[in-house]
């Protein structure tokens, strides 16, 4: 039977052809390591919203998937539509498994976000980078000691221009806002001379997003 798997041409006959055939024909079997996920230290849930409004705002918001690996993580965003490539009025948030991307969310109620505002022009060459890099931020547990005050991240896809937020869960926590604001700047490569603010919810829900006053700057 081993003869069938192997086709072998050789002017020398083996001492044991038979032997020979058999374990030239047995598949190499992969180590368990290989077939091991890597696990996160959360789950997380990705959302998406539409705007569509004949219907209401909770029932736009759609839950995508929840994943707790690293490649899990990489198998849904190859997946799924790119940033720049949606419509506008549409909405990706990530969130730790068990928080809701909404202010009502027990977790968000006091919190707040760092908000980083995309011109028209910016949806190109920086969009998907920059929301890419904000979900690495979350994901890898970028923010060390403070990635507990961490609750999730939003993108909107707008026609005026795009916004990327990271939430966190209490904007009196004026160390761990500042700690945050300071590592995802840097890691989104924003230059120094540009400045970042963070706005509680409270502040956004009573305002427009672009006249809330900044609580933090970094």
């Amino acid at each position: 039977l081993c003869t069938l798997f192997v086709y072998k041409v050789s002017t020398s006959v083996p001492a044991n052809p038979e032997k020979e055939n058999c374990e030239t024909a047995i598949p190499k079997v992969a180590s368990p390591e290989a077939y091991i996920k890597h696990p996160l230290q959360n789950k997380w849930a990705l959302w998406f919203f539409k705007n569509d409004k004949s219907k209401t705002w909770q029932a736009n918001l759609r839950l995508i998937s929840k994943f707790d690996t690293v490649e899990d993580f990489w198998a849904l965003y190859n997946h799924i539509q790119l940033s720049s490539n949606l419509m506008s009025g549409c909405d990706y948030s990530l969130f730790k498994d068990g928080i809701k991307p909404m202010w009502e969310d027990e977790r968000n109620r006091r919190g707040g976000r760092w908000l980083i505002t995309l011109s028209k022009q910016q949806r190109k060459s920086d969009l998907d980078q920059f929301w890419l890099e904000t979900l690495l931020c979350l994901v890898g547990e970028a923010f060390e000691n403070y990635s507990d005050d961490v609750c999730g991240a939003v993108i909107n896809v707008r026609a005026k221009g795009d916004k990327i937020a990271i939430w966190t869960t209490n904007y009196e926590n004026k160390e761990a806002i500042t700690h945050i604001g300071r590592v995802y700047k840097e890691r989104l490569g924003v230059p120094p001379k540009v400045i970042i603010g963070y706005q509680s919810h409270a502040d956004t829900a009573t305002k427009s997003g672009s006249t809330s006053k900044n609580k933090f700057v970094a």
